[in-house]
């Protein structure tokens, strides 16, 4: 890698990136599980979750305690304590309205690219005051394969008309850092909840602490200057 980067659009991941709700997922999920007596690794269960869409996480759950697991039940206790917890408000993660400002002011093309459908996606975003920021917004409703596949970077960079290799992919999970890596993208990884793999740390270019580094990394590398194609 360069010295100087040439970024023509910045990727970000919603979830543990910009909007600081795993901890609400984790947490919700762990107490629906107890709530039905499956306590048994429910933490370790839950962790390992952190990045997937819900299809992969429901298919990790029913691999786990077997197909009498009451799914539906449980889900009905998790979103009912997830909504719970969103009621206190949805905040951002640090450092993330300097860079979207940044990123504005710059005129860099931007786009969200989550493992959350997009009402999830729609509702979120909007209840964090920013969904006004992104025209473009790619979920796993527009995929048929999820993170850790790259196909969610890869209609992002085409969306945008940008090629992968020109795109900074920003994330906070092994899985999704797999997946922009994957598609060619710059990464740099922001951990939440789930520290980064050996794996991920070759596959990055940076493991930062949080959002005003990326900022500062941008800057130093870039300048946020869009180049023409």
């Amino acid at each position: 890698m360069t010295d100087i980067w040439d970024i023509r659009a910045v990727l970000l991941d919603m979830d543990g990136t910009l909007l600081d709700t795993e901890r609400v997922y984790f947490d919700s999920l762990v107490a629906a599980l107890h709530a039905f007596n499956y306590t048994d690794d429910a933490e370790a269960l839950c962790h390992a979750m952190v990045g997937l869409p819900a299809p992969e996480c429901e298919a990790m759950l029913l691999a786990r305690y077997g197909d009498s697991f009451p799914l539906a039940d449980v889900n009905e206790v998790f979103m009912a304590r997830r909504d719970e917890m969103f009621e206190a408000g949805l905040p951002l993660k640090t450092g993330a309205v300097e860079l979207l400002d940044a990123l504005g002011n710059g005129k860099c093309p931007k786009a969200i690219v989550t493992s959350s459908s997009r009402r999830t996606a729609e509702a979120h975003l909007t209840l964090a005051g920013i969904r006004n920021r992104f025209d473009t917004i790619l979920t796993r409703d527009d995929v048929t394969r999820g993170k850790p596949s790259p196909d969610l970077y890869l209609l992002a960079a085409s969306t945008l008309g940008v090629n992968p290799q020109f795109c900074v992919a920003i994330e906070d999970s092994n899985h999704g850092v797999a997946a922009a890596h994957a598609a060619g993208a710059i990464t740099i990884m922001v951990p939440d909840m789930v520290p980064p793999s050996d794996e991920s740390r070759a596959r990055c270019v940076a493991v930062v602490d949080d959002l005003g580094a990326v900022l500062k990394m941008l800057n130093q590398r870039s300048g946020l200057v869009r180049r023409s194609s």
